[in-house]
């Protein structure tokens, strides 16, 4: 039955991907993230929907005419460079071809649809329904392994969906970390109280399916958001207060062997799995010092043959470091784009930050901009120890940070335009209490003095500069 009812709502929806692009964006975004097919059985779930949503996009844009320029800014070049490097690293890997040039496909189409959506992000109403659907798509595992792990008392990990790069717990776990201050900027900004308190009780139902994942690196990842949080926030003692209550709650409720699991941290040396990643980021390094320029290429760190040139006999398997595993892969100046890429989205948000503070009309970049520092802290904490190096659902947030930090930009060079337009009613207005303004005259034309016409201006009049963005 769900099978059916999922097909039916994909026939019904890929017609409105052609007839509103954007629409198609956030159709092929909860494909992406959610993998909704992935929760339903027989022929539905195999088909290619992903793929077959962004044709149905590019065909919208071709008749639409979307959109109408490319968005350039520092994150959509860095992705441009990072198609490039990956392609010539892939040229020049080592592994199996078939698995190298599987996952470069992959990961170039992800990146090809990032500038699409980077390009749709024209507006503020975009920007927040795609981060809706991004909350949506991996809240939907975090409210329900909230609800697992209650019925559970917490004695059993909550897992992921299969065939996904979120099955395992570890990356759902550091998933549902990124998501949670995503959902935060959504409650700040819901006029309805139901929303409000809907989304207060998902981030409480999150947080526990976060804690009952039994990750470690999610543990250290929670702790760096939760202090990030709690740095960015306006009013430290009740973010404080209620951040405390909600931690000290969550730990509280976990039976007696996740607190063993978790007191492992401090005895990484005795710990198998943790001695174990060391070696795999050594290795890494080891290919990325033995060719620095290119790396072993994509699953080059999973591939026996060559592990064996760097370390022979050393296990060849997943790096479990976003760092080393990209670093491992792709050599040196990859590794830099791909660093420069989130210290991109570090400076939008920092500049979202600093252009809306104190703009009520602008309340809605502030709150993102904080709350999307809390998130790109807690992807990259708790991915030290997992291999996320090319989740998309990340890279998008970059994408989404910078197209939000173009349209508050944009909206205050509006506002100062205006304001630079109507400099001379303001001075009417402050001269003659009372009385309305004349209105204001284009340069160059006639302006009315008694019964007689003045005649035209000899040149405009200089505006006055904007104010400084």
């Amino acid at each position: 039955m769900r099978d059916a009812v999922f097909l039916a709502t994909m026939l019904l929806l890929l017609p409105l991907a052609v007839a509103r692009p954007f629409v198609g964006i956030l159709l092929w975004s909860w494909i992406s993230f959610m993998n909704p097919h992935r929760l339903v059985y027989g022929a539905a779930g195999s088909m290619p929907w992903a793929m077959m949503v962004f044709a149905a996009t590019l065909l919208g844009c071709v008749l639409a005419g979307e959109p109408k320029r490319f968005a350039f800014n520092a994150v959509t070049g860095l992705i441009i460079a990072l198609m490039i490097a990956f392609s010539v690293t892939t040229m020049m890997a080592l592994g199996s071809p078939g698995a190298v040039y599987a996952k470069w496909e992959h990961v170039e189409k992800v990146l090809l649809g990032l500038l699409l959506t980077a390009s749709l992000l024209t507006e503020r109403r975009r920007v927040h329904a795609l981060v809706w659907v991004m909350v949506i798509s991996i809240g939907y595992y975090g409210v329900r392994g909230g609800i697992f792990s209650i019925l559970t008392g917490g004695s059993y990990r909550v897992w992921g969906p299969e065939q996904t790069m979120i099955n395992d717990n570890n990356h759902l776990a550091a998933a549902l970390l990124v998501t949670l201050p995503l959902m935060n900027y959504l409650r700040q900004q819901s006029r309805n109280a139901p929303v409000r308190i809907g989304l207060a009780a998902a981030m409480c139902l999150t947080l526990l399916a976060t804690v009952s994942s039994y990750s470690r690196g999610a543990l250290l990842g929670l702790g760096a958001a939760t202090a990030v949080l709690w740095w960015r926030s306006s009013r430290k003692v009740v973010t404080g207060a209620v951040l405390a209550v909600c931690l000290a709650g969550a730990l509280a409720f976990m039976p007696a062997q996740w607190t063993e699991r978790m007191q492992s941290i401090g005895s990484y040396d005795a710990d198998a799995s943790a001695s174990e990643r060391l070696v795999l980021w050594g290795i890494s390094l080891k290919l990325a010092l033995d060719r620095p320029l290119v790396g072993a290429g994509f699953t080059g760190p999973y591939t026996r043959s060559v592990v064996d040139t760097v370390a022979p006999g050393g296990p060849a398997r997943a790096v479990h470091s976003i760092w080393f595993e990209l670093l491992g892969e792709n050599g040196f100046p990859t590794f830099a784009l791909w660093l420069m890429l989130t210290l991109a989205g570090v400076y939008y948000c920092f500049r979202l930050v600093a252009i809306s503070r104190n703009r009520p009309e602008l309340a809605w970049a502030y709150d993102f901009g904080r709350m999307a520092q809390v998130s790109i802290v807690a992807f990259l904490v708790s991915g030290t120890f997992l291999s996320l190096s090319y989740w998309d659902f990340y890279w998008t947030l970059l994408v989404v940070i910078a197209g939000a930090h173009s349209i508050a930009k944009r909206e205050l060079v509006v506002e100062a335009s205006a304001g630079a337009r109507g400099w001379r009613q303001h001075a009417f207005a402050r001269a003659n209490p009372g009385l309305a303004a004349p209105p204001e005259p284009e340069p160059g034309m006639a302006v009315a003095t008694g019964s007689a016409a003045a005649p035209p201006l000899a040149r405009p009049l200089a505006k006055r500069p904007a104010a400084a963005v």
